[in-house]
């Protein structure tokens, strides 16, 4: 009898200890594959900023060519980088897709659905300009692998460009370039605002803004400079 209850505590334990064992490898899998996502979600989220930056810089070289800065701001006037009517769905390579209409409103009033005047002017923490908070216009936009034309960028990002008036100007208008007011002048002339986004996989989502303004060069024919006067990441 004393023999038989050995045998039965020693099938208890090897149990116990082929149970331990099984949740120990159990945990080193689950921990590994968490780090294993993490390091992928860190990875596509640097690689979603230096997309945002990679556009900022692409619409800048465009907006270096035009002098006239009001005809960017009111839409009139786009960057040779475009894929398209700038609303819609576009989808990504990861199969999601995002709508460049609904990605227009949340920039201007942090809502998908149509802004009012009411809406864009509203007076928020993120937009605190009132009448002067500008109007995102899509300017630039497409898949980040096409930016360059025939040059190859190895990106599965889709990245945008939004142009706006500084909220600096105390014009009250912010679908123009500065215009004086009561002969003061206007801070803001010459300056125009950069919202810059980058979308990818595991849902990646970068956003910079940027602050610039224009220096005009004495060469007949140059093109115009353009100086960065600030930058912040907002997401």
């Amino acid at each position: 009898m004393q023999r038989n209850a050995e045998r039965g505590i020693a099938v208890v334990v090897a149990l116990m200890t082929m149970m331990l064992m099984m949740a120990l490898g159990a945990a080193l899998v689950l921990i590994t594959s968490s780090e294993t996502i993490s390091a992928a979600n860190f990875r596509a989220g640097h690689e979603a900023f230096y997309a945002a930056d990679a556009v900022l810089e692409r619409a800048l070289a465009d907006l270096r060519s035009i002098s006239d800065w009001t005809s960017v701001i009111g839409g009139g006037t786009q960057s040779t980088f475009t894929d398209g009517s700038p609303a819609g769905t576009r989808t990504l390579v990861d199969g999601s897709t995002i709508d460049l209409t609904q990605l227009t409103n949340v920039a201007n009033c942090q809502k998908p659905t149509t802004c009012t005047n009411a809406d864009i002017a509203a007076t928020t923490s993120e937009r605190p300009w009132g009448l002067n908070n500008p109007r995102w216009t899509l300017y630039a936009y497409g898949r980040l692998a096409d930016s360059l034309g025939a040059a190859t960028v190895s990106s599965p990002f889709y990245v945008l460009a939004f142009v706006g008036d500084d909220p600096s100007e105390n014009d009250g208008d912010p679908t123009r370039d500065g215009v004086s007011v009561g002969g003061l002048g206007n801070p803001g002339l010459g300056r125009l605002l950069v919202r810059a986004e980058a979308f990818g996989p595991r849902s990646a989502h970068r956003v910079i803004e940027a602050l610039v303004d224009r220096i005009d060069t004495a060469v007949p024919g140059a093109s115009t400079e353009i100086r960065v006067l600030s930058w912040r990441e907002v997401r």
